[in-house]
């Protein structure tokens, strides 16, 4: 009898789960749980809410029109922060699914790691950092929007491995699904953004050291496929980590990236632009916090309550506010 169309509810997901995943997942059953509590979806985990949560979310949507590395490129097959959380999400889930851990909470975490960054990539991060006392995070920000300014009372394995992702923070997130962001949201960067420096002429294959190279073959394909293996080389039960031949290799890729492309002298002008545009549009709504929208409106100084507002513009959006002011 074929029982292709027999419903897969929640309970049976969650038991399989504990069938199919390592002892060492995360098992959604198992869930802290989130900080207002909800009544249990009839069919979906808590992960595959918190994914679905953060697809349909507008923060999750305005990932299209911002900077990767390029700032509003002219052709059509730049990186931009959507299809950069498209990769992540997709090397993380593939990793997840041959360490046998969730692919659902990877998922989530990976989908929502990156909504809180400003306009203009990094550029915009470097000035609300300047700006705010105590720094900006654009992690932290990611926590933030999904906890007050589009509130979607996610998980909290979910909000902490989107909170702990940079390699900036000693601190690892709390669940191996979230060591898997990490590393994916490296790899993922690393490999399309020297694709996309190789599309505008600001790199040759022949610029690359050849150690790297020669350790992960041809950029594209090949190097997502030798950095992936670099994790499942080196992950355990105790962690997950990357073969020290392969992670040297990539943080060699990492220091000739801000080298040659991300911070190069060619692209100071741009990021003065960048700098000029975020610094002059959270010193207008510092000075207007009424005309500020709703939601950005809260017990906060208004310096951070203007910084919240500018930080989740598009690039686009940021440069029509700028010209109309």
């Amino acid at each position: 009898m074929n029982d292709s169309f027999i419903l897969r509810d929640r309970s049976w997901r969650e038991a399989n789960e504990r069938v199919t995943l390592s002892s060492n997942a995360t098992f959604s059953s198992n869930s802290k749980g989130r900080e207002v509590d909800e009544e249990p979806d009839l069919f979906r985990t808590a992960f595959e809410r918190d994914r679905d949560r953060i697809i349909h979310s507008k923060a999750f949507r305005r990932l299209k029109h911002k900077t990767q590395v390029f700032i509003n490129p002219d052709g059509d097959h730049f990186i931009t922060r959507m299809t950069h959380t498209l990769q992540v999400t997709q090397v993380g889930r593939s990793i997840a699914k041959t360490l046998g851990l969730n692919p659902d909470l990877t998922e989530a975490i990976c989908l929502g790691h990156d909504v809180g960054h400003s306009p203009f990539g990094h550029t915009g991060e470097d000035v609300l950092n300047e700006m705010l006392e105590g720094g900006w995070s654009h992690s932290e920000n990611s926590v933030k929007i999904f906890k007050q300014i589009e509130p979607l009372n996610l998980t909290l394995e979910t909000l902490n491995g989107i909170n702990f992702h940079p390699w900036k923070y000693e601190e690892p997130p709390e669940t191996p699904e979230g060591m898997v962001c990490r590393f994916s949201d490296r790899i993922a960067y690393l490999t399309h953004d020297v694709e996309d420096a190789i599309r505008a002429s600001v790199l040759k294959v022949d610029d690359i050291p050849k150690k790297i190279t020669n350790t992960l073959g041809s950029p594209g394909k090949q190097w997502i496929n030798n950095l992936i293996s670099g994790v499942f080389k080196a992950s355990s039960n105790e962690k997950i980590d990357m073969d020290t031949e392969i992670l040297e290799c990539m943080n060699e890729l990492r220091a000739f990236m801000f080298d040659k492309v991300y911070l190069r002298e060619e692209t100071n002008e741009e990021r003065i632009k960048a700098k000029e545009v975020v610094q002059k549009l959270v010193s207008h709504f510092e000075k207007n916090p009424d005309i500020l929208p709703e939601q950005y409106i809260n017990s906060q100084t208004n310096l951070e309550n203007a910084v919240d507002y500018v930080a989740g513009m598009t690039d686009r959006y940021a440069l029509k506010v700028f010209k109309e002011l």
